[in-house]
Protein backbone atom coordinates (compact mmCIF):
# COMPACT_ATOMS: atom_id res chain seq x y z
CA UNK A 1 0.00 0.00 0.00
CA UNK A 2 1.66 3.29 -0.98
CA UNK A 3 2.29 6.27 0.88
CA UNK A 4 -1.23 8.10 1.90
CA UNK A 5 -3.33 4.97 0.42
CA UNK A 6 -6.85 5.37 2.22
CA UNK A 7 -8.29 2.24 1.71
CA UNK A 8 -7.57 1.02 4.96
CA UNK A 9 -9.48 3.76 6.27
CA UNK A 10 -13.59 3.09 7.11
CA UNK A 11 -16.36 4.50 6.00
CA UNK A 12 -17.13 6.26 8.75
CA UNK A 13 -13.66 7.15 9.07
CA UNK A 14 -13.85 8.79 5.62
CA UNK A 15 -16.62 10.48 6.39
CA UNK A 16 -15.42 12.37 9.84
CA UNK A 17 -12.19 13.43 7.53
CA UNK A 18 -14.50 14.82 4.61
CA UNK A 19 -16.49 17.00 7.78
CA UNK A 20 -13.50 18.17 9.14
CA UNK A 21 -11.99 18.62 5.64
CA UNK A 22 -14.95 21.61 5.21
CA UNK A 23 -14.93 23.00 8.69
CA UNK A 24 -11.33 23.73 7.81
CA UNK A 25 -11.77 24.99 4.26
CA UNK A 26 -14.72 27.61 5.64
CA UNK A 27 -11.78 28.96 7.99
CA UNK A 28 -9.83 29.98 4.91
CA UNK A 29 -7.01 27.21 4.77
CA UNK A 30 -6.10 25.84 1.59
CA UNK A 31 -7.45 22.48 -0.15
CA UNK A 32 -4.22 20.63 0.75
CA UNK A 33 -3.34 22.02 4.36
CA UNK A 34 -6.88 21.24 5.35
CA UNK A 35 -7.32 17.54 3.39
CA UNK A 36 -4.09 16.69 5.62
CA UNK A 37 -5.23 18.44 9.50
CA UNK A 38 -8.47 16.55 8.66
CA UNK A 39 -6.54 12.83 8.23
CA UNK A 40 -4.23 13.98 11.13
CA UNK A 41 -7.40 14.74 13.54
CA UNK A 42 -9.33 11.63 12.34
CA UNK A 43 -5.71 9.26 13.04
CA UNK A 44 -5.53 11.26 16.58
CA UNK A 45 -9.00 10.35 17.34
CA UNK A 46 -9.49 6.89 16.08
CA UNK A 47 -5.54 5.42 15.96
CA UNK A 48 -5.24 5.24 12.41
CA UNK A 49 -6.64 2.70 9.68
CA UNK A 50 -9.65 0.00 11.47
CA UNK A 51 -9.30 -2.68 8.31
CA UNK A 52 -7.63 -5.86 9.04
CA UNK A 53 -3.59 -5.52 7.87
CA UNK A 54 -3.22 -2.42 8.89
CA UNK A 55 -1.40 -2.63 12.22
CA UNK A 56 -4.76 -2.47 14.83
CA UNK A 57 -3.16 -2.03 18.45
CA UNK A 58 -5.58 -2.68 21.30
CA UNK A 59 -6.93 -0.18 23.14
CA UNK A 60 -4.99 0.30 26.64
CA UNK A 61 -9.19 0.83 28.28
CA UNK A 62 -9.44 -3.34 27.26
CA UNK A 63 -8.07 -5.64 30.56
CA UNK A 64 -6.30 -8.63 29.24
CA UNK A 65 -8.19 -12.00 30.27
CA UNK A 66 -8.16 -12.98 33.64
CA UNK A 67 -6.24 -9.91 35.10
CA UNK A 68 -7.08 -9.07 38.45
CA UNK A 69 -8.38 -5.61 39.68
CA UNK A 70 -5.78 -3.71 41.88
CA UNK A 71 -6.44 -4.41 45.46
CA UNK A 72 -4.34 -0.94 46.68
CA UNK A 73 -6.43 -0.11 49.77
CA UNK A 74 -7.74 3.61 50.52
CA UNK A 75 -6.72 5.27 53.23
CA UNK A 76 -9.96 5.82 56.03
CA UNK A 77 -11.04 9.25 56.84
Amino acid sequence: MPRGDKSAYTAKQKRQARAIEEGYESKGLSEDIAASRAWATVNKLSGGGKLSGSGRKVSGSVRKKGAQPSKRKTAKR
